[in-house]
């Protein structure tokens, strides 16, 4: 299977299906000396893991990681790091009847298409638990972007169509609650949308043409399972904006360029700006739900279907930590990419 590996200097692989015995990461690229160990990534994996509450699949999986190699007396030596997560509580019985037949929403269809085989245990590859692996990669670039002052702040701000009120979170709004208790008594699942917000990235971050930093982010998020839509600062309210309220006036404030509003995003040409970058994801709803549908098997005939197993009612609260991450590992890229930018910036390199 191609389409593994993420990344251009600090690179990603995820290994691993739903139902294995274990899944995990491969990083490489990753600079030599930084402070590393299991407890700065788990709370990462926490964010995302199962079993966590109303909003999550009773499936029950402790996901703490295992480093195995990259990592000597608490510090990268700047060989690949392998990160592996044990799976300890699969139902693989709960999928037993979806052998044949392929689940309305899911990507079993396109597996057998381009396969001509594929793990209907939980859907393999294409599971949500395929980014436990990416979350510990993407863990570690958000760790040192963090030394180097970058921030993320990430959050669900939208389910069922319902905007999560100010101050409230997808957990504790009442009307989301009882909007997914609803859904939940009738057997279906909602749609989600999270925003995260980048700060402290500097500007010219990206390549013009086919490498903007909006583009790769954009790549980045719609690699997640599930994610329908990007936008990327006013996103598409542009399309409905004239360029004299669109545009960001550029102001000189405390001797840097600074733009008096956002509405790009924080990036322009595809190349950062120095202002928050601004990013949304839109997910469609968990696909599988256990109302009856209408589906067909690879005998080409046609039959009604009931899933199964435990899912998720919506997906955006655990996939906000993917988001994130995903986002990480593009900004750590662009950044280790602009340091060949620049005759400059090698000379300052060498110098030091």
């Amino acid at each position: 299977m191609a389409g593994s590996v993420f990344g251009t200097i600090f690179k990603i692989s995820t290994w691993g299906e739903s139902h294995g015995p274990a899944l995990g990461v491969v990083i490489d690229g990753c600079p030599a000396g930084f402070p590393l160990s299991e407890a700065d990534i788990q709370p990462y994996m926490d964010r995302r893991r199962p079993g966590m509450g109303k909003l999550s699949t009773a499936r029950s999986e402790a996901d703490r990681i295992e480093i195995l190699s990259g990592v000597f007396e608490g510090r990268t030596t700047g060989t690949p790091i392998s990160i592996m997560l044990r799976n300890t509580d699969q139902r693989s019985r709960d999928y037993g009847n979806l052998a044949d037949t392929y689940r309305p929403g899911h990507a079993d269809f396109g597996y057998d298409a381009k396969y001509g085989i594929r793990d209907y245990r939980g859907g393999g590859r294409s599971s949500g638990r395929e980014t436990a692996g990416r979350v510990a990669g993407g863990a570690v670039a958000c760790l040192i972007l963090k030394r180097l002052g970058i921030s993320f702040s990430t959050r669900v701000t939208e389910i069922g169509g319902v905007r999560i009120r100010d101050g409230e979170t997808a957990e504790t709004d009442s009307v989301i609650a009882a909007l997914l208790e609803d859904a939940r008594s009738r057997g279906d699942s909602l749609g989600s949308a999270v925003e995260c917000r980048i700060s402290g990235v500097p500007a010219g971050l990206g390549d013009p043409v086919f490498e903007k930093l909006d583009a790769n982010l954009a790549k980045a998020v719609f690699s997640i399972g599930a994610v329908k839509a990007v936008e990327i600062g006013d996103g598409k309210e542009a399309a409905a904006a004239r360029g004299s309220a669109n545009n960001d006036p550029f102001r000189v404030r405390d001797g840097r360029i600074r733009t008096e509003s956002n509405h790009a995003g924080g990036i322009l040409g595809g190349i950062s700006t120095g202002e928050e970058i601004v990013l949304r994801a839109a997910f469609k709803p968990t696909p599988s739900i256990s109302l009856p549908q209408r589906t067909a098997n690879r005998f080409l005939e046609e039959t009604e279907l009931v899933i199964k197993g435990r899912h998720d009612p919506v997906i955006g609260p655990r996939a906000a930590v993917v988001v994130e991450t995903m986002c990480g590992l593009v900004i750590l890229d662009a950044l280790l990419l602009q340091r060949s930018a620049r005759f400059d910036l090698l000379c300052q390199e060498q110098h030091r």
